[in-house]
């Protein structure tokens, strides 16, 4: 029997390690766009008043180490508890599928919900191609994108398993993710888009951000994924190895 609290610690603790991934892959391919798109933002930018300097209050250096690996750390703990929570409360609702395959599925729903449907309309952008004027509406858009990406997801676990009775698991599969699709293209096509990338900035830069962006989020949800199905199946046959021992006389 699974508890949900120990699936929760369960979770926060592979979350620490997701986090750990993450940062390693961002430091790995993010940092380098990112120092690149900081290059052209300060050889853009226009000139200081004579005798005025920019001080920063955190060095880039501080940002890229410290400062990266706690953010992707914390970020990894409450995106793990959040994780083992939902494992909590869905496995055993689909057919006899096994708890591994139920933290698989759940990870991946969770980065087609979280990550992916929102980078296919607001994907992530470097420093010197966003306007400051611009970002909370900007941000509330990416969030906006974010919560249609979890409710499809959600949606169309329902759907499929609704009509799984009827039309049989593949075509139920089928009729679910068309219609998933049918509705993120609709709120792909009528949401507003935003383009603020400056004029000489380097397309491959930015794609090469973009995708160090998303390759982190694919890091840290198949980690999840992966270690807590490992985690949680060992657990269970270890369970069932001690209750299936004869109690000597």
């Amino acid at each position: 029997m699974l508890s949900a609290r120990t699936l929760l610690v369960r979770g926060m603790l592979v979350g620490a390690a997701a986090g750990v991934a993450a940062f390693l892959f961002a430091y790995l391919f993010g940092e380098s766009p990112i120092n690149d798109a900081i290059a052209f933002e300060e050889a853009h930018a226009a000139p200081l008043p004579p005798g005025e300097h920019e001080h920063e209050l955190v060095s880039r250096t501080v940002q890229s180490t410290v400062g990266l690996a706690t953010a992707s750390i914390v970020y990894g703990i409450a995106l793990g508890g959040v994780f083992g929570i939902a494992v909590a409360l869905t496995v055993g609702r689909f057919g006899k599928v096994s708890a591994r395959a139920t933290a698989g599925l759940v990870a991946l729903a969770g980065f087609v919900g979280v990550a992916l449907v929102p980078f296919l309309k607001y994907p992530a952008n470097p420093p010197a191609t966003g306007n400051p004027d611009t970002l909370q509406q900007r941000t509330g858009l990416y969030f906006l994108m974010a919560v249609i990406g979890v409710a499809v997801v959600i949606g169309t676990a329902v759907v499929g398993r609704s009509l799984r009775p009827r039309l049989g698991t593949w075509n139920a599969a089928t009729v679910a993710i068309v219609g998933a699709a049918v509705v993120v293209g609709a709120a792909v096509a009528l949401l507003p888009a935003v383009n603020e990338v400056p004029d000489g900035f380097s397309p491959v830069l930015l794609w090469q951000f973009r995708l160090a962006s998303l390759g982190t989020q694919a890091v840290t949800w198949a980690t999840l994924g992966l270690l807590f199905g490992y985690l949680t199946e060992r657990s269970l046959r270890t369970s069932t190895a001690v209750t299936a021992q004869p109690v000597a006389a």
